[in-house]
């Protein structure tokens, strides 16, 4: 649990910079602005803290190396003046995101409840498993769908961002439907298991990528 100083501090920054900001008109590049320069002077306050300082005199502190914004404010106003602009973006950017999950969970159920219904028909194992090709289809949308929603606490993800996230966890999902299918029709677990390392490695490893790289991005995309 965080502790109640902890709290206040997190309540305290966020008031400041929302307060910096107080005038700008929402966006995405506002939104991860904020939240970077929010990251920004809490790092700055506990490390004068670790000093030695108390909190009101970080506060103070890191306040004052954050410099002029004026700047940031002022490019930060051109993306909200675009109001209308975002509006139909995050319109089409909705339905995209509900189309995405509605079709991602229709899909897995439609996969699931085959392989149940193929099982309980004695079918071959390959025959079986394969209907699990919808699951994987269907994980891969769900995710995308998830990642680009805009919700109240936060705006949705890049788009071809989401993508490649979905695209990773679709290889993870199709690693174990091909290791299930190459187990059923080779009979040999060594494959199946080499199979699922293969797609295992490959979906891990992006995600890997896109996970320490997120901070990086958000550096890249905020205006100078």
């Amino acid at each position: 649990m965080m502790g109640n100083n902890e709290q206040n501090l997190d309540l305290k920054v966020k008031k400041y910079i929302d307060h910096l900001f107080s005038d700008v008109e929402p966006s995405q590049q506002l939104f991860d602005l904020k939240e970077e320069l929010t990251t920004n002077l809490k790092e700055k306050i506990e490390d004068y803290i670790s000093r030695g300082m108390d909190e009101e005199q970080a506060f103070k502190e890191a306040v004052i190396t954050i410099g002029d914004i004026s700047g940031l404010v002022e490019e930060m106003r051109k993306f909200g003046d675009s109001g209308l602009q975002q509006s139909v973006f995050s319109t089409w950017r909705e339905r995209i995101s509900t189309i995405g999950i509605v079709a991602g969970v229709l899909l897995i159920l439609f996969g699931l409840f085959t392989v149940g219904m193929l099982y309980y028909m004695k079918l071959a194992g390959e025959e079986v498993v394969g209907s699990g090709i919808f699951a994987v289809a269907g994980g891969a949308l769900l995710t995308f769908g998830v990642l680009i929603r805009e919700t109240r606490q936060r705006y949705g993800m890049n788009m071809i961002r989401a993508a490649i996230y979905g695209l990773s966890v679709g290889v993870l999902l199709f690693g174990l439907f091909s290791a299930a299918i190459t187990r059923f029709s080779t009979g040999e677990i060594y494959i199946s298991i080499g199979t699922l390392m293969v797609f295992t490695l490959i979906g891990v490893g992006v995600l890997l990528f896109l996970i320490l790289t997120e901070k990086d991005r958000r550096k890249r995309e905020r205006p100078r």
